[in-house]
Protein backbone atom coordinates (compact mmCIF):
# COMPACT_ATOMS: atom_id res chain seq x y z
CA UNK A 1 0.00 0.00 0.00
CA UNK A 2 2.83 2.42 0.81
CA UNK A 3 5.47 0.74 -1.39
CA UNK A 4 5.87 3.73 -3.67
CA UNK A 5 7.09 5.96 -0.83
CA UNK A 6 10.76 6.16 0.14
CA UNK A 7 10.00 7.49 3.65
CA UNK A 8 7.15 7.38 6.14
CA UNK A 9 6.51 10.19 8.62
CA UNK A 10 4.16 9.93 11.58
CA UNK A 11 2.71 12.62 13.78
CA UNK A 12 2.80 11.42 17.39
CA UNK A 13 -0.04 12.81 19.53
CA UNK A 14 -3.35 11.35 18.41
CA UNK A 15 -1.76 9.50 15.49
CA UNK A 16 0.48 6.79 16.93
CA UNK A 17 0.01 7.54 20.65
CA UNK A 18 -3.19 8.22 22.60
CA UNK A 19 -1.89 11.27 24.47
CA UNK A 20 -4.84 13.62 24.08
CA UNK A 21 -6.69 12.71 27.32
CA UNK A 22 -3.49 13.24 29.31
CA UNK A 23 -2.78 16.59 27.66
CA UNK A 24 -6.31 17.79 28.43
CA UNK A 25 -6.03 16.63 32.06
CA UNK A 26 -2.71 18.48 32.42
CA UNK A 27 -4.23 21.66 30.97
CA UNK A 28 -7.14 21.46 33.44
CA UNK A 29 -4.74 20.99 36.36
CA UNK A 30 -2.42 23.85 35.41
CA UNK A 31 -5.13 26.30 34.35
CA UNK A 32 -7.08 25.62 37.55
CA UNK A 33 -4.19 27.20 39.49
CA UNK A 34 -4.96 30.48 37.73
CA UNK A 35 -8.75 30.23 37.60
CA UNK A 36 -8.58 29.78 33.83
CA UNK A 37 -10.41 27.40 31.51
CA UNK A 38 -10.17 26.30 27.90
CA UNK A 39 -12.73 25.65 25.22
CA UNK A 40 -12.59 22.01 24.07
CA UNK A 41 -13.39 22.84 20.42
CA UNK A 42 -10.79 25.61 20.34
CA UNK A 43 -8.21 23.15 21.68
CA UNK A 44 -9.02 20.65 18.93
CA UNK A 45 -8.46 23.39 16.38
CA UNK A 46 -4.99 23.96 17.82
CA UNK A 47 -3.92 20.29 17.68
CA UNK A 48 -0.42 20.06 16.28
CA UNK A 49 0.59 23.48 17.58
CA UNK A 50 3.48 23.89 20.02
CA UNK A 51 2.47 24.13 23.67
CA UNK A 52 3.43 27.80 24.03
CA UNK A 53 1.12 28.73 21.14
CA UNK A 54 -1.78 26.85 22.75
CA UNK A 55 -0.97 28.58 26.07
CA UNK A 56 -1.02 31.96 24.32
CA UNK A 57 -4.46 31.23 22.87
CA UNK A 58 -5.81 30.14 26.26
CA UNK A 59 -4.40 33.23 27.99
CA UNK A 60 -5.99 35.49 25.36
CA UNK A 61 -9.34 33.71 25.62
CA UNK A 62 -9.27 34.13 29.41
CA UNK A 63 -8.02 37.72 29.16
CA UNK A 64 -5.11 36.68 31.33
CA UNK A 65 -1.75 38.28 31.88
CA UNK A 66 0.63 35.30 32.01
CA UNK A 67 3.75 34.53 30.02
CA UNK A 68 2.72 31.83 27.50
CA UNK A 69 6.17 30.23 27.59
CA UNK A 70 6.08 29.89 31.39
CA UNK A 71 2.54 28.52 31.32
CA UNK A 72 3.64 26.04 28.64
CA UNK A 73 6.53 24.94 30.88
CA UNK A 74 4.12 24.31 33.75
CA UNK A 75 1.84 22.30 31.49
CA UNK A 76 4.79 20.30 30.11
CA UNK A 77 5.90 19.46 33.66
CA UNK A 78 2.37 18.30 34.50
CA UNK A 79 2.27 16.16 31.36
CA UNK A 80 5.62 14.56 32.15
CA UNK A 81 4.34 13.61 35.60
CA UNK A 82 1.27 11.87 34.11
CA UNK A 83 2.17 10.59 30.66
CA UNK A 84 4.40 7.62 31.23
CA UNK A 85 1.72 5.81 33.20
CA UNK A 86 -1.26 6.71 31.02
CA UNK A 87 -0.29 6.73 27.34
CA UNK A 88 -0.88 3.77 25.07
CA UNK A 89 -0.12 3.21 21.39
CA UNK A 90 -2.94 3.64 18.88
CA UNK A 91 -3.72 1.00 16.20
CA UNK A 92 -1.61 2.84 13.56
CA UNK A 93 1.50 1.63 15.41
CA UNK A 94 0.95 -1.64 13.50
CA UNK A 95 1.82 0.22 10.27
CA UNK A 96 5.05 1.38 11.94
CA UNK A 97 5.92 -2.18 12.96
CA UNK A 98 5.05 -3.58 9.53
CA UNK A 99 7.31 -1.10 7.72
CA UNK A 100 10.20 -1.13 10.20
CA UNK A 101 13.43 -1.98 8.40
CA UNK A 102 11.75 -1.65 4.99
CA UNK A 103 11.66 2.16 4.76
CA UNK A 104 13.15 4.98 6.81
CA UNK A 105 10.59 6.36 9.24
CA UNK A 106 10.43 9.42 11.47
CA UNK A 107 8.16 11.19 13.91
CA UNK A 108 7.20 14.84 13.28
CA UNK A 109 5.47 16.18 16.37
CA UNK A 110 4.31 19.45 17.89
CA UNK A 111 5.36 18.13 21.31
CA UNK A 112 8.68 19.03 22.89
CA UNK A 113 11.53 16.60 22.19
CA UNK A 114 11.96 15.65 25.87
CA UNK A 115 8.36 14.43 26.03
CA UNK A 116 8.42 12.73 22.62
CA UNK A 117 11.68 10.90 23.29
CA UNK A 118 10.61 9.84 26.79
CA UNK A 119 7.25 8.51 25.60
CA UNK A 120 8.62 6.60 22.64
CA UNK A 121 11.42 5.11 24.75
CA UNK A 122 9.07 4.18 27.61
CA UNK A 123 6.74 2.35 25.22
CA UNK A 124 9.63 0.59 23.47
CA UNK A 125 8.92 2.38 20.19
CA UNK A 126 11.89 4.73 19.77
CA UNK A 127 13.94 2.14 17.85
CA UNK A 128 11.42 2.09 15.02
CA UNK A 129 12.24 5.65 13.99
CA UNK A 130 15.32 7.09 12.32
CA UNK A 131 14.52 10.56 13.65
CA UNK A 132 12.16 12.35 16.02
CA UNK A 133 11.61 15.97 15.02
CA UNK A 134 9.82 17.98 17.70
CA UNK A 135 8.61 21.53 18.31
CA UNK A 136 11.94 22.62 19.76
CA UNK A 137 13.79 21.54 16.59
CA UNK A 138 12.10 24.01 14.23
CA UNK A 139 11.43 27.73 14.22
CA UNK A 140 8.20 27.55 12.20
CA UNK A 141 5.66 25.02 13.46
CA UNK A 142 2.75 23.29 11.80
CA UNK A 143 0.99 24.41 9.58
CA UNK A 144 4.41 25.48 8.22
CA UNK A 145 6.18 22.56 6.51
CA UNK A 146 9.43 22.82 8.51
CA UNK A 147 8.80 19.85 10.83
CA UNK A 148 8.13 17.45 7.98
CA UNK A 149 10.88 18.85 5.76
CA UNK A 150 13.37 18.27 8.57
CA UNK A 151 12.02 14.72 8.97
CA UNK A 152 12.67 14.04 5.27
CA UNK A 153 16.14 15.56 5.49
CA UNK A 154 16.95 13.51 8.60
CA UNK A 155 15.91 10.32 6.79
CA UNK A 156 17.83 11.27 3.63
CA UNK A 157 14.65 11.17 1.54
CA UNK A 158 13.27 13.74 -0.90
CA UNK A 159 10.10 15.37 0.50
CA UNK A 160 8.06 14.38 -2.57
CA UNK A 161 8.92 10.74 -1.83
CA UNK A 162 7.40 10.86 1.67
CA UNK A 163 3.97 10.12 3.05
CA UNK A 164 2.77 11.68 6.30
CA UNK A 165 0.24 10.17 8.74
CA UNK A 166 -1.59 12.95 10.62
CA UNK A 167 -4.66 13.55 12.76
CA UNK A 168 -4.79 17.37 12.87
CA UNK A 169 -5.70 20.02 10.32
CA UNK A 170 -2.45 21.98 10.96
CA UNK A 171 -0.46 18.81 10.30
CA UNK A 172 -2.35 18.04 7.10
CA UNK A 173 -1.62 21.57 5.88
CA UNK A 174 2.06 21.22 6.85
CA UNK A 175 2.45 17.94 4.94
CA UNK A 176 0.85 19.36 1.82
CA UNK A 177 3.00 22.51 2.07
CA UNK A 178 6.06 20.22 2.22
CA UNK A 179 4.97 18.61 -1.06
CA UNK A 180 4.22 15.29 0.62
CA UNK A 181 1.27 12.97 0.33
CA UNK A 182 -0.74 12.71 3.53
CA UNK A 183 -3.12 10.27 5.20
CA UNK A 184 -5.74 11.78 7.50
CA UNK A 185 -5.84 9.04 10.12
CA UNK A 186 -9.18 10.33 11.41
CA UNK A 187 -10.68 8.83 8.26
CA UNK A 188 -9.17 5.36 8.70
Amino acid sequence: MYERYAGLIFDMDGTILDTEPTHRKAWHEVLGRYGMRFDEQAMIGLNGSPTWRIAQSIIEANQGDLDPHLLAQEKTAAVKAMLLDSVRPLPLIEVVKAWHGRRPMSVGTGSESAIAEALLAHLGLRGYFDAVIAADHVKHHKPAPDTFLLCAQSMGVEPTQCIVFEDADFGLQAARAAGMDVVDVRLL
